[in-house]
C-alpha cells in the first residue's frame, strides 16, 4: 500500500509518500518522495522554536512541500478540468479551516488543480508536539483526506522515531546478512532510548504497537539542555551540532591539555531509569560565573565536558536497563542522535551484548521527517486490519475527529 504522511510537530514542515508491504516481523518500505522544510534559521534569533511562528510557516509551506513530494514520487498530475467540490464538502473543509485562513487560501488555490493521487491512506502527527503547529497539520491533513476521500491516521510522533529505523539506510552494528541490513528488522523484545529537544526516555516494548515508558526526563529534556548551555556559552541556535562541534576541537589536543572543568552526572548512578540535566546544565551556569574570563579556550572544554557528561548518563542509564530486560533490539532514536559522540559510543558498548543489535537510523531519518510518520502509519493500518488468524474481521476505520495533543503519551 502507499501512504502519504505529514508532520509539523515542531519546526520542520515535512510531507512523504511510501510504499509499504509485509509484516510487523518482516516490513519493507520504499520512499517515493520525502521533503523536509526547516524553520531553524527564523527561530535562531528567539533562540528557541516559537510556536505561533512555526504554525505560520507550517501554513505557507504545507501546500508547496505536499506539492514537491508529490513531484517526487511521480504522482503530481494536473486535473483538467479543475475539480468541482460539492457545496455541503466545501462547508466541511472550510469548517475544519475555521482558523487557518491561510492554509485554506492556499488549499483552494491548488488542491482543487491536482488529479488524486493513488495513495491508500494519510497518516499526520497529532502529538506529542507545539500544539499551534501540530494543529496546522492535522487539519490540512483531514482537509486533504476529505477532497480526495481517503483514510486518515493519526499518529504518535514518538512512536515514529522508533519505526525510523526500518528504513534500508540504518546503520546495523552486529555481524548480519547484507538482506538484513537492506530491510531492517525489529526483534521483540525491544529497548529504545529516545532522545530529543522535547523529550528524555527509555522505553520498552515487548509487543508491537504496546510501549512501556521505563524512565524519562524529571526537567529538562536533553536536547533541551543542550541548547540552554549552547545559549550560555554565546553559541548560536540550534546549539547541539555547536556544542559537538567545540568538544571535537578539544578533544584533538586532549593530550596536551590540562582538564580544569569537573561537571556532576546527575543521578547516573539512581536505582530507577530516571533522567535528570537542570542540575547539568545549572553546573555549567555557575562554573561560567566564577571563570574571569570565558576564553573560546575555555568554552571548547565545558562544550567537551558538557558532552561527556550527557553521553555517560545516557550510556549507563542504557546499560542498566539491557542487563535487566534483556532486549534482544535496541533502537536510539530523535534529534540528538545526530550527535557523533552519542553514536559512536552506543555502537562500541552494545558490541558487549552479543544477543543484542543495535538500530540506529540514518542522519537524514534522525531529526523530525513525515518518512517516519508514514511507516507508523502502516503499523497502524496493519493494526486495523483482519488478521491471518481472523480474516473474517472487518477493518475499523479511525475517526477524523482526533485533536492535538501536545503531551502525548507512549503507551
Amino acid at each position: 500500500m502507499k501512504i502519504l504522511s505529514i508532520e509539523t510537530s515542531c519546526d520542520e514542515t515535512a510531507v512523504s509518500i511510501i510504499e509499504a508491504k509485509g509484516t510487523y516481523r518482516s516490513p519493507s518500505f520504499n520512499v517515493l518522495g520525502s521533503v523536509v522544510h526547516s524553520q531553524a534559521s527564523l527561530h535562531a534569533e528567539w533562540m528557541g522554536v516559537v510556536p505561533t511562528l512555526a504554525k505560520r510557516e507550517h501554513s505557507i509551506n504545507l501546500v508547496p512541500v505536499l506539492m514537491q513530494a508529490l513531484k517526487e514520487a511521480s504522482m503530481y498530475k494536473v486535473k483538467e478540468p479543475q475539480l468541482r467540490v460539492s457545496q455541503p464538502l466545501a462547508e466541511k473543509i472550510a469548517k475544519i479551516f475555521d482558523k487557518e485562513n491561510q492554509l485554506a487560501e492556499f488549499f483552494w488555490q491548488e488542491i482543487p488543480k491536482i488529479k488524486t493521487p493513488e495513495v491508500d491512506a494519510i497518516a499526520v502527527t497529532y502529538g506529542p508536539g507545539l500544539e499551534p503547529a501540530l494543529w496546522t497539520g492535522i487539519n490540512f491533513a483531514k482537509a486533504l483526506s476529505l477532497i480526495w476521500k481517503k483514510e486518515i491516521i493519526p499518529i504518535n510522533h514518538m512512536e515514529g522515531h522508533i519505526l525510523s529505523v526500518l528504513l534500508p539506510v540504518t546503520k546495523i552494528t552486529m555481524p548480519i546478512s547484507k538482506k538484513e541490513a537492506d530491510q531492517p528488522k525489529i526483534i521483540l523484545p525491544a529497548l529504545a532510548l529516545l532522545i530529543s529537544g522535547g523529550h528524555t526516555e527509555l522505553v520498552l516494548i515487548k509487543d508491537w504497537l504496546k510501549y512501556q515508558v521505563i524512565g524519562h526526563t524529571r526537567d529538562d529534556a536533553v536536547g533541551e539542555a543542550f541548547d540552554k548551555v549552547a545559549r550560555m556559552l554565546g553559541l548560536p541556535y540550534p546549539g547541539g551540532p555547536e556544542i559537538s562541534r567545540l568538544a571535537a576541537q578539544y578533544e584533538e589536543n586532549i593530550k596536551e591539555t590540562k582538564r580544569t572543568i569537573a561537571l556532576p552526572r546527575p543521578m547516573i548512578f539512581s536505582k530507577d531509569f530516571d533522567f535528570s540535566f537542570s542540575g547539568l546544565k545549572t553546573a555549567v551556569l555557575y562554573t561560567i560565573k566564577k571563570l574571569p574570563e570565558l576564553t573560546d579556550e575555555i568554552k571548547k572544554e565545558i562544550a567537551y565536558e558538557f558532552e561527556q557528561a550527557v553521553v555517560e548518563i545516557l550510556a549507563k542509564k542504557t546499560k542498566r536497563a539491557i542487563e535487566e530486560y534483556e532486549p534482544k533490539t535496541v533502537i536510539i532514536g530523535g534529534g540528538v542522535i545526530a550527535n557523533k559522540k552519542i553514536r559512536e559510543t552506543f555502537q562500541k558498548f552494545i558490541g558487549e551484548y552479543l544477543k543484542t543489535k543495535l538500530l540506529i537510523p540514518h542522519l537524514k531519518y534522525s531529526t523530525d521527517n513525515a518518512t517516519m510518520i508514514g511507516i507508523s502509519g502502516y503499523f497502524r493500518w496493519l493494526d486495523q486490519s483482519p488478521s491471518p488468524a481472523d480474516p473474517s474481521r472487518k477493518r475499523k476505520r479511525i475517526s477524523r475527529n482526533f485533536k492535538a495533543t501536545g503531551n502525548l503519551v507512549l503507551k
